[in-house]
């Protein structure tokens, strides 16, 4: 009798083994559709956020461009005011005055400024010429 299962056992193992390799199989699809899954799920989200950050960086980026437009003419209007300020014309006279030797009642009448400062641009003056 055992000589009739005997023959049986390799049957039996290679049905066994079959079977086994069917169900890892199918627990092998399953994982794989789970992953596939969650693979979409997530290239969804990377979506989104990359559109987000975009969109984002779009709008920072107009906004950078508007400041700067800004700034270029702030700085325009900051080189006009410069150079039409009657004060910064009369210290560039008196600089210019001290250079040639004047002193400082003669920058105060020539110029229109007061003593401390005519004082002032005669020292600064010195002290770049020295």
């Amino acid at each position: 009798m055992f000589a009739e299962y005997a023959s049986l056992i390799p049957w039996i193992l290679t049905v066994a083994t079959l079977g086994l390799m069917a169900v890892q199989g199918i627990l092998s699809r399953r994982e794989v559709r789970r992953l596939r899954s969650q693979l979409k799920n997530r290239c969804e989200t990377l979506g989104r956020e990359l559109h987000a950050t975009t969109s984002g960086s779009m709008g920072v980026g107009q906004r950078l461009v508007t400041c700067e437009r800004q700034l270029h003419e702030l700085r325009g209007a900051l080189d006009e005011m410069r150079q039409n300020d009657p004060l910064r014309i009369s210290y560039d006279e008196a600089s210019r005055l001290v250079d040639l030797g004047a002193d400082i009642d003669d920058l105060m009448n020539t110029c229109g400024i007061s003593r401390p400062e005519a004082e002032l641009v005669s020292a600064l003056r010195k002290r770049e010429a020295a």
